[in-house]
């Protein structure tokens, strides 16, 4: 059994994407373990809680420090089990004792064609409107493994999308958003049946 952490900052629309293929059976062998979210308000919290997932609200500003923050965060995913972590809409950058922890065993996915318009400040429509201001005739999604860079790390599936001469942001936002759905869920599936395998903790080597 796969277990499955997932950090977000909103809605969590991605994440709900890859829960409807857990709960439909075409994810096997996977479950989410728990959610995570920096903003007490995010409606990722609120669609995990009604599903009795265990879901926390932890963010830097309750702490005294950034390593006390990390180590929450470290202790809640450990505590849980996770074995891969999924970020669907989390925008803080990733502390390094956590992505210590779980290299190559963290995930994200990008609303365009890695490595293009990415890095900070690329989110959101942000980065639609960035897309259509330099001319492009496509875009995308990425899901990619996440390192000390935002929007950085090695790209593990992408898939295209037309930009049309008419679109707004908010047009190709949608057509983008569709195909996150779509490749979200299909990475984490490969994850699940060992078509990509999962590279073991660190310390793994002390419990062979």
């Amino acid at each position: 059994m796969l277990n499955l952490a997932v950090l977000g900052s909103g809605r969590g629309s991605n994440f709900q994407a890859i829960l409807d293929e857990i709960i439909d059976g075409r994810i096997p062998d996977a479950r989410v373990v728990c959610v995570i979210s920096n903003n007490s308000e995010a409606g990722i919290l609120t669609t995990a809680r009604a599903h009795t997932i265990p879901a926390f609200h932890c963010s830097l500003k309750q702490f005294p420090s950034d390593s006390a923050f990390a180590g929450t965060l470290l202790q809640i995913l450990q505590s849980h089990n996770a074995d891969l972590v999924l970020l669907a809409g989390y925008m803080k950058l990733i502390p390094e004792s956590i992505l210590n922890a779980f290299r190559q065993r963290i995930v994200n996915i990008h609303p365009a064609l890695l490595p293009k318009y990415g890095g900070r400040g690329m989110y959101g429509l942000h980065v639609h409107e960035a897309v259509i201001a330099a001319g492009e005739t496509e875009s995308g999604a990425t899901v990619h493994y996440v390192d000390e860079v935002y929007d950085h790390g090695r790209v593990i599936l992408q898939k295209r999308v037309p930009v049309y001469p008419t679109d707004t942001p908010e047009t190709l936002a949608q057509r983008v958003l569709k195909v996150e759905h779509e490749i979200y869920p299909e990475v984490v599936r490969r994850f699940a049946t060992g078509q990509i395998p999962l590279k073991k903790p660190f310390h793994a080597s002390a419990h062979p």
